[in-house]
């Protein structure tokens, strides 16, 4: 198994959407590049997460957005990176063969700003090493005036669809919260071929340059990620485990997850892997001490697996 050095005894050991992950962590795309960031700093090495999200990719390359791209506001971050990318072709021909695949596993964070982008960015990387594939359905669909695919349900589960046709590999699908009904666009994710989802992608919001009056990202908006959404990502967690775990499909839960309890309480709401992203900002060793912690903790309570643990939060 890819990364079993992580955990000899096989303890951290999951099954996520078919694949055999040596640890529960996930680290987030957006937050480690194409995978091979943080295998320079010293201490920390790819082994010792189950999974890495690469960068989100279209299928020409992109510049992304304006500056400011970047802010700290209390608890947490706000990014409007924009995309910025090299484009699928370029990620698969010139990246993934410098990334060692017998580490852990790779997946591919797939965006379109149409369902034909989508589509054929499915097909470069179906013809690559990826593991997975994750679809960013918060894009912008131009052809619907800049509605975002992932706010409503129907286009949503095109998406999937579209891309479930074109490829046998895994698809993660990655849930907005700013949408109506999350279970509902979970549903209809699943219905179309989903086989993990990731809850939650960020959650839109801003900070404002009162001295000079004007938004502070040159995106005006931007997601909002870290500790100040952990509660509402717990409770989407917990409310669309109760739609995914009867079809078998497991939650990737992710939200201001900083310390070895926090990922605990994720798993215990209905995740079976928990993601990394601005945590790493803070403590670029935070997937290291997550694993001995989740490790401890399933010694004091008698758990042999992270599994036994998943969703199993008290229905009372």
């Amino acid at each position: 198994m890819r990364g079993n050095g992580t955990d000899p005894s096989g303890a951290l050991t999951v099954d996520f959407a078919g694949l055999a992950l040596a640890s529960p962590i996930v680290l987030l795309s957006g937050c480690v590049g194409f995978g091979e960031e943080y295998t320079r700093v010293e201490g920390f090495s790819n082994a010792d997460v189950g999974g890495i999200c690469l960068k989100g990719t279209t299928l020409e390359p992109r510049l992304g957005n304006d500056p400011h791209r970047v802010y700290e506001t209390p608890a947490g971050m706000l990014n409007a990176i924009g995309l910025q990318n090299p484009g699928a072709r370029a990620v698969v021909a010139d990246i993934l063969p410098a990334l060692d695949f017998d580490e852990t596993r790779f997946f591919a964070n797939i965006s379109g700003s149409t369902l034909e982008e989508y589509v054929e960015v499915a097909r470069v990387f179906d013809d690559s090493p990826v593991d997975a594939m994750e679809i960013n359905i918060s894009c912008p669909n131009v052809k619907a005036g800049g509605a975002s695919f992932g706010n409503y349900p129907e286009m949503s589960a095109q998406v999937v669809a579209a891309i479930r046709a074109v490829t046998d590999k895994p698809l993660i699908t990655k849930l907005s919260p700013n949408q109506t009904d999350i279970v509902e666009n979970a549903r209809r994710c699943i219905e179309a071929g989903s086989d993990a989802l990731a809850v939650i992608n960020t959650v839109t919001g801003m900070a404002v340059d009162l001295e000079n009056r004007q938004p502070v990202l040159g995106n005006r908006a931007g997601g909002l990620s870290g500790p100040a959404i952990k509660p509402l990502a717990l409770l989407k967690v917990h409310q669309v485990h109760q739609v995914a775990a009867p079809h078998g499909v497991p939650l990737l839960g992710q939200g201001g997850i900083i310390t070895p309890e926090d990922a605990l309480e994720f798993i215990v709401a209905g995740a079976t892997t928990v993601g990394l992203g601005t945590g790493l900002f803070y403590d670029p060793l935070l997937a290291r001490r997550v694993n001995d912690g989740i490790r401890d903790y399933l010694a004091r309570h008698g758990f042999s697996s992270v599994q036994e643990l998943v969703g199993t939060l008290a229905s009372e």
